[in-house]
């Protein structure tokens, strides 16, 4: 084996995120139908004077802009994925498009919010049979988005390998720009309710004031969803992941392993959805154990992707204490 070929061999692809192409074409379906009824109920609820109605079109067009970042964070990580400025891979681009796609949430929110106050203070009239059959269609568009994206969110992740350890590290394994998709069109859904049953409120007893009312429930709702996706991206734009699981079993497998270790650093962060890098600095009194012999140690728990090991050996007689 030549030198070359040899470095070859000991070198790895720091392309840690699956592709998930069935989420990004159904994205652009649901980006596609979502901008279709976007207009149809702004100008619904314009022309017919419901507000909860009109205010689902605008929150719609939200997440239509929304659904184009999450297109567009698929295409920039694909695209981008040997770009070796990336250190860690480009898997932080989907969770980016996942975070402004919350802030447009909280952003959609307030507008609902103002939207539904001044429609309480000046009340209009409402043709209700014409804005019920859209804001039904309406609905109808926001269940069909969801389905498509919950479909591309459950076929994301298979495991490779075989007689490797998979633990369950809950929403840590989901594709964050998927999950913002998919609270964009459900929270479009919430509010289709919603508007469906004010309007049908007004239509059979007259109770006008639910229109807006339900406006209010409504960005409540949007809210919650919102600053919950906001947490869990800045998670993962943060590195905030000192408290996975997987840190734990790092430290059972070096501390409680057959070879005599103990840590002395370790760091650990996401790279892609359910997948980790971790850097480990370790004291060891045996002679001959080497970073690759630990590297075994870890290599059963398959989420590890890109590991980092340096060894310190002490004597016998100085233990494994740190200072």
């Amino acid at each position: 084996m030549t030198t070359q070929t040899a470095i070859s061999a000991c070198q790895h692809p720091h392309v840690f995120d699956r592709a998930n192409p069935l989420a990004e074409r159904n994205t652009r379906w649901a980006l596609l139908l979502t901008a279709v009824m976007m207009v149809a109920e702004i100008l619904g609820g314009w022309v017919f004077g419901s507000m909860a109605l009109l205010a689902d079109g605008w929150h719609m067009s939200s997440h239509a802009v929304a659904l184009g970042l999450s297109v567009a964070a698929y295409a920039a990580a694909r695209r981008l994925a040997h770009d070796r400025r990336f250190t860690f891979g480009t898997w932080k681009i989907e969770v980016l498009g996942g975070y402004t796609s919350a802030i447009l949430l909280v952003g959609v929110a307030v507008l609902m919010v103002w939207q539904s106050v001044d429609r309480l203070i000046t009340p209009t009239a409402i043709h209700y049979d014409e804005a019920l059959a859209i804001g039904a269609i309406g609905l109808l568009v926001n269940l069909l988005c969801a389905w498509l994206l919950r479909g591309g969110h459950d076929h994301h992740h298979g495991h490779e390998g075989h007689g490797h350890h998979h633990h369950d590290h809950g929403s840590q394994h989901e594709d964050l720009n998927l999950r913002a998709a998919y609270l964009h069109v459900v929270a479009d859904a919430a509010t289709s309710v919603l508007a469906l049953a004010a309007l049908f409120g007004g239509k059979l007893w007259g109770l006008t004031w639910l229109d807006p009312v339900m406006g209010l429930v409504g960005a409540v709702l949007v809210t919650v969803w919102a600053v919950g996706l906001l947490k869990e991206t800045a998670r993962g734009l943060l590195d905030a992941d000192m408290d996975a699981s997987v840190v734990d079993e790092i430290r059972e497998a070096i501390e409680q392993g057959p070879i005599p270790a103990r840590l002395l650093d370790l760091h650990v962060w996401r790279v892609g959805p359910g997948r980790y890098a971790c850097i480990v600095s370790l004291a060891t009194t045996s002679a001959s154990a080497g970073p690759e012999d630990f590297k075994r140690l870890l290599q059963v728990h398959e989420e590890l992707v890109h590991m980092s090991i340096e060894v310190n050996r002490v004597g016998d007689g100085a233990g494994l204490g740190v200072s």
